[in-house]
Formats: C-alpha cells, structure tokens, sequence
C-alpha cells in the first residue's frame, strides 16, 4: 500500500511538473505574439495565431491524399500520377467500368478510331530517327519518347543514376540539363543529350564565356551525342536556371564551377546572342567544334518570333538551321521559379508545337529540322497527340521523376525532397535505392512506347509517326469535337 502511494505521489508531482511547464511555455510564446509585430494574427490572437500556419500546412497534405477527387489536383492529378506509377511497377494498366475523366473539358484531345485498324501481325515498332544527318556524327535516335533536362544539383546523384541506367536499359536519351555534364550521367552508358545553358556550365572559361577546349572535351565522350542551346524553359521564360545555394554542394560546385553554397543563378538568356543571325552563328560554331548536331530548346511567345527564325534560315541556307528544335509549353515545371513567370508567360505547347511545325514545314525543313516536344507531357495520350501535331520526338522531365517515385511534394526548391529526387540531404537520399529505380525508369519509357503504339494502331496507321492530326478531334465549348487538322490546318508534306 505504501509503495502504491509512493508511485501515485511521483505520478502526481510528475503531472503537476509538466503542466507547470506547459503552462509556462503557453505564457512565454503569449508575450512574444503579443509583443512581435510583423505577424497581425499572432499579435491580435496570441498562442492561437500559430495554428494557422500549421493548418495551412496541413491543408495541403489533406487535400491531396483525401478531397481531391483524382482529375482535380494541379499541376498533375492523382489519375495521371497513378498511370505512371504502375507502369513503372510493372502493374497492368487496364482499368474497370470506365473513364472518370470529363471529355467535356474544352481542348481534349479524343483519337478517331479506324473501323479497320491493322491485324496484329501487321503492327510494326517505331524506328529509329536520324538527327543531324549533315554533322560528322549524326545521331540515329533509337526512341520516340525521351527524358527532358534535369540536372545535378536540381535533382540528386542517386536519381541521375537510376536515370541513366534505366535509360540504357529502355533504349532512349537523357539530357543533362544547363548543370553541366557528371560521371553519373555517364555511368548509366545510355545515350546523352548536354544541355548548354546561359550560364555555360561545364563548357565554360574561367571568365564564364564558352570555351572551345571545354566543348571537345564533352563531345569526346562517345555517349555524349548531341548539343542543346537553351534559350528558354516553360517554367521561366526570360530569366535563368536557379540553383538554391543549399544545393550547391563541393561535388556540384566543382562541376558548374561555384562555390560552395552559392546560387547558381544562370543569366536570362545568351549573351553573345542579339539576334537570329547571331544564334545561328552560335549553333553552326559549337556544330563545327564538337562535330556532333546541336539544336535549341526554347519557348514560343509570339508567331512571328518564329517565322523570322526561319525566314533566316532559308535565307542564309540550309546548312546553317538547327538539327533540332525543342519546343517547351509555358505549362512546363522547374524545381524553382517565380510564381508569375510559372503561370502567365510562356505558350502553351498545345499551341506551339503545331504553330511550329507548320512554319518549319512551310520552309521545307521537315527532315532537316526534328522538332522535340516538351512541358506536361506524360501519358500516352499526351505523347500520341504531340506525334500527331507534329513532333519528332517527345521528351519528359516530371514523368521520369514521378517513375522514380515523386510524390508532388512540391519540395524540389528546399532541399527537403521526401523522396530523395531533388535533395542533397542524405538522409532523404537513403530512400532512394538506384537498383531498384532504374528498373521503374525502363518500365516506364516501355510502356508508354508500347501504349502509344496501341494508340496508332487504334486510329488505324501502323506506327505512332505515322500519327496525323486528321486522327485527333479536339473538343469545343459547344460539347462537340472537332478534327484538329481543321483548326490547325497541317503543312506536312505527307499530311494527307
């Protein structure tokens, strides 16, 4: 009885002790709302101010894992996240009773079925694409579907490597991004697209200029197949790559050529280039140094804009075009950008790509020219539609990063990626086991090849390049569809 008294006495003091503490804890953080002045709710609502925040936050977790319905979330929904998840699983993707997405929704895009589609004996796969079939070393692309720019230092060691083994393994390039070229690009053996940014990384002099010496070093690297000059991304047309400091680790420094802990920030555009004759200049430059075919990735604002790239390029020859053209929709994504440039200045790539593609087929450039679509493209159908406005090629950045198991944390720019995609933090990157990620790579790039082809052969053509815009009906505000070549009247020579 006494030692029963003994603990209930400890119990009771143990209690006193921390609500005391509790007690004095609530009074301290009352007097610091009450007193700090930069916060209106902390300082009316002392104590209870502070919820607010939390709520916020927690909003966000909520609404995503129990409201949304799954065509709701922004900027991908649950319905496209979970596509790619399976795929990249392994998981079949066949589905049960019926779509749940709103065919109303103005713009989408519906394929028009054969009434004869192709036996199975008869389907072909998709062949390989030659690239800069004038340089030294043309490029014969073995893949429709590719992984757009992404690179170390916005995305973690761990997942380059998964994305480079597993773009060996599925048979398609990777881009390194403006990050410059690392060994782990490399040690995957798949083909690489280096990116050239603004700011010059990788292939710049200690005065921060393009260096000649720097560029043959990149291009002797037999994986290295192919030059591209960033002039734009979707996320942030007119204004550089951002590179948080917190991101800028020794290993990423020593490659971009930064300090340790310095933000990468890359100028807004070239600045050697003012004008369309000094692009090309450019282009034709790096093409004779490297030997290898170098094109542009870039963001549509205006028609005209594009009209007079090529009207210079017929102009001075044929030679001095492009090898490629990537065109990136104002809807694309980036690990950190100014939210008014994310969501007002750029064209979409729904509208840009087929604006291009005509001009580019006008000017007769269609196998001179490969155009490459970029910026919210994931699923099949996004992939199918692209080949059919036009496009050569199709790239993905998010869609590569959602097979490696992004959950749309919306964390990229924090170094706090639950995931270990887009954190230096080791602790995160532990989650992330290239072993077993590479393999979600591969399966993914497999499926939406294999799915895209079913769309093909769906609307009756034997492979998807062979896809035209005459088997695609957007839908209108009238709640009917239309075919797209009526809206986008197509220049391709082989369109009809």
């Amino acid at each position: 009885m006494g030692f029963a008294m003994s603990v209930l006495e400890v119990l009771a003091f143990a209690f006193v002790g921390v609500v005391g503490t509790l007690l004095l804890i609530i009074v301290v953080v009352f007097v610091i709302d009450r007193l700090q002045t930069g916060d209106a709710i902390r300082r009316n609502y002392p104590v209870l101010g502070r919820f607010r925040h939390l709520f916020s936050q927690l909003g966000e977790f909520f609404r995503q894992y129990f409201f949304a319905m799954d065509r709701e979330e922004l900027p991908f929904n649950r319905a496209q996240r979970e596509w790619v998840k399976r795929a990249s699983e392994g998981h079949g993707n066949t589905v049960a009773f019926g779509s749940t997405r709103n065919l109303n929704v103005v713009g989408t895009p519906i394929f028009a079925n054969a009434p004869f589609p192709p036996l199975d004996d008869q389907f072909a796969q998709t062949g390989p694409m030659t690239i800069g079939g004038d340089t030294p070393t043309p490029f014969v692309a073995k893949s429709f579907f590719n992984i757009s720019g992404m690179s170390y230092g916005a995305i973690s060691k761990p997942a380059v490597q998964a994305l480079s083994k597993g773009a060996k393994e599925a048979g398609i390039w990777m881009n390194t991004g403006e990050g410059g070229l690392s060994p782990f690009h490399l040690e995957g053996g798949c083909d690489v697209v280096f990116q050239i940014g603004t700011a010059k990384f990788g292939v710049r002099d200690t005065d921060g200029k393009l260096s000649d010496d720097k560029l043959r070093e990149v291009a002797a690297h037999e994986n290295v197949r192919m030059f591209e000059l960033k002039l734009a991304q979707g996320a942030k047309p007119g204004k550089g790559g951002i590179l948080p400091g917190e991101k800028v680790t020794e290993e990423i420094a020593k490659i971009r050529g930064l300090n340790v802990g310095q933000d990468g920030i890359s100028p807004n555009r070239h600045a050697e280039v003012d004008s369309w004759d000094e692009l090309l200049d450019l282009i034709g430059h790096i093409r004779k140094v490297t030997g290898k075919p170098v094109g542009i990735k870039t963001v549509v604002g205006a028609e005209n804009a594009v009209q007079d790239l090529f009207d210079t390029i017929v102009k001075r020859g044929v030679e001095t075009a492009p090898d490629f053209i990537t065109i990136d929709g104002g809807e694309g994504g980036t690990g950190a950008a100014p939210m008014p440039l994310i969501d007002l200045v750029g064209m979409s790539v729904r509208e840009a790509l087929p604006l291009v593609a005509n001009i580019r087929d006008k000017a007769g450039l269609s196998s001179r020219v490969r155009l490459i679509a970029s910026g919210k493209l994931v699923n099949p159908g996004d992939i199918a539609w692209a080949l059919a406005a036009g496009a050569d090629f199709v790239t993905s950045a998010r869609g590569f990063m959602f097979s490696l198991g992004c959950i749309q944390a919306l964390k990229c720019n924090k170094n706090t990626c639950p995931t270990g995609i887009t954190t230096h933090d080791p602790r995160f990157q532990k989650g992330l086991v290239v072993s077993e990620k590479y393999k979600r790579v591969a399966r993914y790039a497999t499926d939406i090849i294999h799915e895209v082809e079913v769309i093909a052969h769906s609307v009756g053509v034997n492979e998807p390049r062979l896809l035209r815009r005459r088997h695609v009906r957007l839908m209108q505000d009238n709640g009917r569809s239309v075919p797209m070549n009526e809206l986008y009247p197509s220049a391709h020579p082989q369109a009809k």
